[in-house]
């Protein structure tokens, strides 16, 4: 399902759709808009656009452009056929704001959809502090000075080993260095912040130029997409972690150091084994993150740890999400509200219920009980929630969230931004039914009903909840402390006395 809530045309059908509209409006997904955004800066060099149905199958199947160019990643944007039947496609940002214009020369489709194919041009002047510090690729090689160019593309911040390997193969290259943080994360502004952090470590006149680059699913694929990307940029070598076959430019993997007695990072040939300290792994660094401790000086500079932190803060200072989801009547809303009371007499953050159907008479307002209806309905409470993680609260939802992939979503989209617990309130259908005040189930029962939860419609019992509770077998109190200890266990709430 696509940002605008289209699906695309299921049937694989590879007649052009026919419409009257010159021009379409479409808000890609966020990675697909990041791609739109490094065709504009010419980052994807030498593509100027969307790939054609050709170019993509040589893509996959030879790692090559329909003209022999070497490139190892299809660049493409999914699209409804009514959006892939105009001439032209205005591209826009959630906000709203126009990015870019498709030129749809040649619009294809496959198994997932319409894509449009054709180049990409800018629709407005660039806005925004991070666009405005990124200048076009050709601008940036034109500046450069004539000699090596080293480029890294940090998806965390640096800190004084990484630093060091960034100095020690530029002076031996006697390279200019390029640092291109790749803007992948929820939170791209800090990560630029951190790497900026680091310019007083990195050799003199380093340039830094953040690039909205993200991950793609093959590792192997994904690093050559970033050295297409650093190329375009003008390095002529990138520290990476392994060794790229069909790379544009030469690949250095980062030099063996380690942390000696007098806490330098120098190379382990020159350190014996006594000598040598143990660094700062990478879970372990993630627990003095989550803990809210000090990092060590050897480790990274006050400045960087300070950014760090801001980057990834202690786990009880971050947003968190509880979603319960179960059959009507399991008893949902009453352990939200009993969970909101407790968090709120005892945790500092602000505590948001979303109730099912409370959020339906408000956000939901409209929305019937169709398979798409409840999708929606529970997609837009995670929509919600992820905002309220975002902003550091902690959002308590109660829908009945049938469907496995509607709660996967907001899965996802909640934790991109905080903690995510799932709890299945697993109140057998036989109690759910003798608690009916409403005498919901004896109208489904009856067929008057249509699409009832339990009885006329499905519901996909989850498979991977974090907690299982039946409140035919817990009282209320058990029940909610249940939750209350896994989030104390999760790191997100500190101890309490409940009274």
């Amino acid at each position: 399902m696509s940002a605008n809530g289209t699906d695309p045309d299921p049937s694989g059908s590879t007649d052009v759709p026919t419409g009257p509209q010159r021009r379409a409006i479409w808000v890609p997904e966020p990675a697909e808009l990041s791609d739109v955004e490094l065709l504009l800066d010419g980052a994807f060099r030498p593509l100027r656009g969307f790939l054609s149905a050709a170019d993509v199958e040589s893509v996959r199947t030879r790692q090559q452009l329909g003209d022999d160019v070497p490139w190892p990643e299809p660049v493409m944007l999914t699209v409804p056929a009514e959006v892939a039947a105009a001439e032209e496609i205005e591209l826009r940002d959630v906000e709203g704001a126009p990015v870019a214009v498709v030129r749809n020369d040649e619009p294809w489709c496959d198994g997932s959809g319409w894509h449009p194919a054709g180049p990409v041009v800018a629709a407005e002047e660039p806005v925004g502090v991070l666009r405005k510090i990124r200048p076009p690729a050709c601008q940036v090689r034109a500046e450069l000075p004539s000699r090596e160019v080293l480029a890294v593309l940090p998806e965390a911040p640096l800190h004084h080993r990484e630093l060091a390997q960034i100095r020690q193969l530029s002076a031996e290259l006697d390279a200019q260095v390029l640092v291109l943080p790749r803007m992948a994360g929820p939170r791209p502004e800090a990560l630029v912040q951190s790497v900026l952090a680091a310019r007083p470590e990195l050799p003199e006149g380093t340039t830094i130029i953040p690039v909205p680059l993200v991950r793609r699913a093959d590792p192997k694929r994904d690093a050559l997409l970033a050295a297409h990307v650093a190329a375009a940029y003008g390095a002529t070598h990138l520290i990476a972690d392994g060794p790229l076959e069909q790379a544009p430019l030469h690949v250095l993997e980062p030099p063996e150091l380690v942390r000696d007695r007098a806490d330098q990072w120098r190379p382990a040939a020159q350190v014996a084994p006594t000598e040598r300290r143990p660094g700062l792994s990478d879970e372990g660094l993630r627990a003095l993150l989550d803990s809210g401790s000090e990092l060590p000086d050897w480790f990274t500079t006050p400045e960087i740890a300070e950014q760090q932190r801001r980057l990834h803060p202690p786990l009880t200072a971050r947003g968190f999400t509880v979603l319960f989801t179960g059959l009507s009547g399991a008893g949902k809303s009453t352990l939200a509200r009993a969970l909101r009371d407790e968090l709120s007499r005892h945790d500092h953050r602000a505590v948001t219920l979303l109730d099912g159907d409370v959020v339906r008479r408000t956000l939901c307002e409209g929305l019937g009980f169709s398979a798409e209806d409840r999708s929606r309905n529970v997609r837009r409470i995670g929509y919600v929630a992820a905002e309220v993680t975002r902003h550091g609260g902690a959002a308590i939802c109660a829908p009945i969230a049938p469907y496995h992939a509607d709660r996967e979503a907001v899965g996802r989209m909640v934790r991109d931004a905080g903690g995510f617990v799932l709890v299945h309130v697993a109140t057998p259908l036989g109690e759910c039914e003798r608690r009916d005040r409403k005498g919901l189930y004896r109208k489904a029962r009856s067929g008057s009903l249509p699409e009832f939860t339990g009885v006329s419609a499905p519901y996909e019992v989850p498979d991977d909840a974090d907690l299982a509770l039946d409140t035919s077998e817990l009282s209320q109190d058990e029940a909610v402390e249940r939750v209350v200890a896994l989030l104390r266990e999760r790191g997100w709430v500190r101890s309490w006395t409940s009274v």
